[in-house]
């Protein structure tokens, strides 16, 4: 067996457990000057370093004391075998053994001590101990617990260089939740990096915008400016940051310019004249900011560049970017000369093996291929954009980058009637996607010919509809990104088994795509037999990660919380394997000005594009819902339905299986763009009664709320939504709660008052700032909890357990550990899924009770992914929980185009935290007629075993029905998210208490 003190590396722990390396280093571990060497214990569960072993030339007395000198201020001793880590409760252990004058240390998280053995045996023993790793993973501190101590404590430059890797990799959603996780450090902590704190708030806008959150963007760009810097590195970057804002949102003559205006060069920061050492005055000016030491550091530190070389770099960009405003103000010419020098200047830099430039030569090489398209070069183009594809295709494979480098170039060939060699790299790009587990947030555009390519083949051949399918899952929508990226920074965050399991997996996915890169770069060079005996060790290390991975995701998919964030996709078949013979699943996808839709059952698939385009789709949906519930002058209102707008978007959408949809029992639909806002059930399906209803609304005698007798799709099939087709088959395939109890019912908060409790540094939903808190008035107008009472009757009082008024705080709920013994938990309170104003982080969360001190009066969607459930159902009987009440609705909701809903805030997160399906409003459940009291009612009267589709179904259709509640804002509003298909009711009980409140509603004729 191989001395381990003669390799760079080894692995430890061979049996089962964490994945740890024991990795040879000189850098943080020289005590008093004296070692021999150094080693640091890396476990793929953790984002930093999890031990350190030193051989030192010391008796083991010496070498305890030049540790306890090393480690002073960083960890607190109260005995000798007694330490932790400061400030926290996670327990720090070490051990020294001697072997004559040589003495062996390791020091590390208690929670690894098996590693901290495994490896200081073996470093002692010169050979590789085997041993298996158990890591403790639960009850280690809170919000100080051992993972958030190793999340929170990842060396910040390091943790820099992630956030931009994540950024060049085109990972934007998660490059913004990476800064905003380093922009909560402490200021004195980022100091002591010598970084400058803005730089992260910076790095936050620009994501935002890359993601279109453009108000936010402006509100964060605003705080960086608000703090004065003469560091010509930042100046510089938010220059180029603004000006990307600018083009993101097409004002080419803002970001001009913003491009056009004047920084002062900066030179070198230190001369040495003879033994004179002179600083710039630009470095003496800012000296006290902390950004300018770490720029001395870095002019020696042969590692990094130097400010002069980053300023270099930025001004590159700078040029690039003028030359891409140029080509979108319609000059060719100038954008290819600015797009060369750009160039040029960017790979001056250390003569061009600067690698953090690749993606940035990439872009430069893109932009100035469509710059010789637009001058009618077309050959000159071609070779561009191969050359674009190859810069990235060694340092950044199988990333969003490199797919959107080559769906760039596929949609030039489509342009030029080369729609053969396009299909074939379009299918390349997805099948890399798909089989490496990503999606995309900002390619729609890039693929849009692809879409149009199989659409436009579909009819003919079912492998383009399979293939669409496919790719469809893919094109995942900003707001969807962003709020996975949330949802996963908060599991990778925690200090439970799951989460434990997602950092492993999530260094695999490192370790792979860094072997992956040294494979790509040695393809590049001449084969020697050293260059194949290298890549054949690379092909084990390789085909070992892969299993290991294999292994790590077989055993998070366990975990809802993994599901929830877990990218993927199903193949048509895996789909069609789940449908029952009466169902059918109908699949929306927006892309550009492009609206698809696809009828797919268990035995074929129809795909088609329709009849009207992405604004046509907005204004319609817009039409309809301004007829259902709407609020004027601080009342909500309802007026005479839209049902001729209903009609003919009926139509529009789905004309190709228009007599088809009504005749399909249960339907399960995943919808797209303005439709996210929008019922399908209230979607009319026939001319039927639309004449007469037509009639009464020109005639003042009758009476424009009656809709008896229009054919609306909801009335013969009980459709459910899905968020995705994955999500739909693993709510499928869970197995059923087996949860003691049936019924748990929360709701109706006390009001506050004309102010809210002082809520000190929380602030509101989750760490937010005070000028982007709610108003008070959101707390004002609690929902009754008649609904919660009628529930719980119809089941009988003894079934369920009601916690409302006084009792019902976040603080309560996220405090109580029987929250996974029942099977329905019922909420009837507003969902808040808009910002208060559009510059703010939207953050889904329901309004609950003020408590005590830790309490913010709201349950945010990342503390409802934190609760453990085991419900078959969740129902969110609160305002606005599934469609937007305008059009500045959360991103999370995930709506590019500005509308939104909560299906990928709120109904996501209690999908995460263990709930297999939600039923959530599109509106404010309405009190008028008794009709929500009665649909509740309705829904717990279903017989025992009653599929909730069913029981769902029976009830709104008696509804709709009636005379007094035949407006769908009656019995269209609540939405089944999951699968309808699973039973409803069977056994349990509990008890509990609740009084009543409520809300005024009205109607208003036209």
């Amino acid at each position: 067996m191989a001395d381990p003190t003669q390799l760079d590396s080894f692995a430890i722990g061979d049996k089962g457990g964490s994945l740890c390396e024991v990795q040879s280093t000189v850098r943080d571990s020289v005590i008093d000057g004296m070692f021999d060497r150094a080693w640091l214990i890396v476990c793929r569960d953790a984002s930093q370093p999890v031990g350190y072993v030193r051989m030192l030339r010391a008796t083991p007395a010496e070498a305890q004391a030049r540790v306890d000198r090393a480690r002073s201020g960083t960890i607190a001793c109260t005995a000798p075998d007694s330490c932790m880590v400061k400030d926290s409760d996670v327990q720090w252990t070490t051990r020294i053994e001697g072997d004559g004058k040589t003495s062996y240390a390791v020091e590390g998280f208690t929670a690894y001590k098996d590693a901290l053995n495994l490896a200081l045996d073996s470093i002692r023993q010169r050979k590789v101990v085997s041993g298996t790793i158990n890591v403790a993973t639960t009850s280690i501190g809170g919000n100080d617990g051992f993972a958030r101590t190793l999340a929170g404590t990842i060396d910040v430059d390091r943790a820099l260089a992630e956030g931009y890797r994540r950024n060049h990799s085109g990972d934007y959603a998660e490059a913004a939740e990476f800064f905003e996780a380093l922009s909560r450090r402490a200021l004195e902590e980022q100091s002591a990096a010598d970084i400058d704190p803005t730089e992260f708030t910076l790095n936050r806008a620009l994501q935002k915008s890359n993601l279109g959150e453009f108000a936010e963007a402006e509100r964060l760009f605003g705080e960086v400016e608000a703090i004065p810097t003469s560091d010509a590195v930042q100046l510089r970057l938010r220059r180029n940051f603004r000006a990307i804002h600018a083009l993101n949102q097409r004002d080419y003559a803002g970001a001009a310019d913003l491009l056009n205006t004047p920084i002062p060069p900066l030179t070198s920061a230190v001369t040495v004249e003879g033994n004179a050492v002179t600083l710039t005055p630009e470095i003496v000016a800012g000296v006290n900011s902390g950004s300018n030491a770490r720029a001395i550091r870095q002019s020696s530190d042969d590692e990094r560049l130097t400010p002069l070389e980053r300023a270099q770099i930025i001004d590159a960009q700078a040029v690039h970017l003028l030359g891409t405003v140029e080509r979108l103000r319609g000059d060719p010419a100038a954008a290819k000369a600015a797009q060369l020098k750009g160039l040029a200047d960017a790979m001056a830099v250390r003569e061009g093996r600067v690698t953090s430039i690749v993606r940035l030569r990439s872009q430069m090489l893109g932009e100035l291929a469509l710059a010789e398209e637009a001058a009618g070069d077309i050959e000159a183009a071609d070779a561009r954009f191969l050359e674009s594809v190859n810069a990235l295709a060694v340092e950044y494979p199988e990333t969003n980058a490199l797919a959107s480098s080559r769906a760039r170039y596929a949609a030039f060939l489509t342009r030029h009637g080369r729609d053969a060699e396009a299909m074939t790299i379009y299918q390349a790009v997805v099948g890399a996607l798909a089989n490496s587990q990503r999606s995309t947030s900002g390619m729609a555009n890039m693929m849009a010919p692809y879409y149009r390519l199989l659409a436009a083949k579909a009819a003919t051949d079912p492998a383009a509809v399979a293939d669409f399918f496919v790719a469809s899952q893919l094109q995942v929508r900003p707001g969807v990104a962003d709020t996975q990226a949330v949802l996963a920074r908060e599991l990778s965050s925690g200090s439970e088994e799951g989460s434990r399991l997602f950092r492993q997996a999530t260094t695999l996915n490192r370790d792979i795509e860094r072997a992956r890169i040294e494979d790509a770069r040695l393809a590049q060079m001449v084969p020697t037999p050293e260059i194949n005996a290298l890549r054949a060790d690379l092909k084990t290390r390789l085909d070992n990660l892969g299993f290991q991975q294999a292994e790590t995701v077989a055993s998070l998919s366990a975990f809802p919380q993994y599901r929830v964030v877990a990218p993927g996709k199903l193949d048509l078949a895996e789909l069609q394997a789940v449908l029952r013979p009466d169902e059918a699943y109908l699949k929306m996808l927006v892309v550009g000005d492009a609206v698809y839709a696809m009828l797919i059952d268990a035995k074929g698939a129809q795909l088609w594009r329709s009849d009207l385009s992405t604004v046509q789709l907005e204004n319609a949906v817009d039409s309809i819902r301004s007829t259902i519930s709407i609020v004027e002058n601080g009342r909500r209102v309802t007026y005479p339905f839209d049902a001729a707008t209903a009609r003919s978007l009926y139509t529009q959408l789905f004309g190709p299986v228009a007599d088809r949809l009504p005749t399909i029992a249960n339907l399960i639909f995943e919808p797209d763009g303005a439709m996210l806002r929008l019922p399908i059930n209230l979607l009319v399906t026939a001319d039927t009664g639309l004449a007469d209803y037509e009639q009464r609304l020109v005639d003042p005698g009758a009476d424009a709320f009656d809709m008896r007798q229009i054919a609306w799709l909801g009335r013969t099939t009980r459709p459910s939504t899905a968020v995705s087709a994955l999500s739909f088959r693993n709510a499928r395939q869970a197995p059923a709660s087996n949860a003691t109890h049936q019924y748990f019912g929360l709701g109706q908060n006390l009001p506050v008052g004309a102010a809210l409790p002082s809520l000190g540094a929380r602030g509101a939903a989750g760490g937010i700032d005070d000028s982007c808190q709610w108003a008070p008035s959101q707390w004002n107008r609690p929902i009754s909890a008649d609904e919660l009472n009628t529930a719980r009757a119809a089941m009988g009082d003894r079934a369920g357990t009601l916690l409302t008024g006084g009792a019902f705080t976040d603080t309560a709920v996220k405090a109580r550990s029987d929250l996974n013994d029942y099977r329905i938990i019922h909420f009837a309170t507003h969902g808040l899924v808009t910002a208060p104003r559009p510059s703010c982080p939207a953050r889904p969360a329901l309004v609950t009770s003020f408590g005590d001190s830790d309490s913010d009066g709201l349950l945010t969607f990342q503390e409802i992914y934190d609760l453990k459930i085991n419900a078959d159902l969740v129902i969110l009987s609160a305002c606005d929980t599934a469609g937007a009440a305008s059009v500045r609705a959360t991103r999370e909701a995930g709506v590019a185009s500005g509308g939104g809903n909560a299906l990928d805030g709120l109904v996501r997160a209690f999908i995460g935290a263990g709930g297999r399906s939600v039923i959530a409003s599109h509106w404010p459940a309405p009190d008028d007629f008794d009709a929500t009291k009665r649909l509740i009612g309705g829904l717990f009267a279903a017989r025992q075993g009653e599929s909730v589709a069913d029981a769902l179904w029976s009830t709104q259709t008696m509804l709709m029905n009636e005379k007094q509640t035949s407006h769908p804002y009656y019995w269209a509003g609540f939405a089944i998210i999951g699968d309808g298909g699973q039973a409803l009711l069977h056994g349990g009980t509990a008890t509990a208490d609740a009084s009543p409140a409520g809300e005024a509603t009205g109607r208003a004729a036209r």
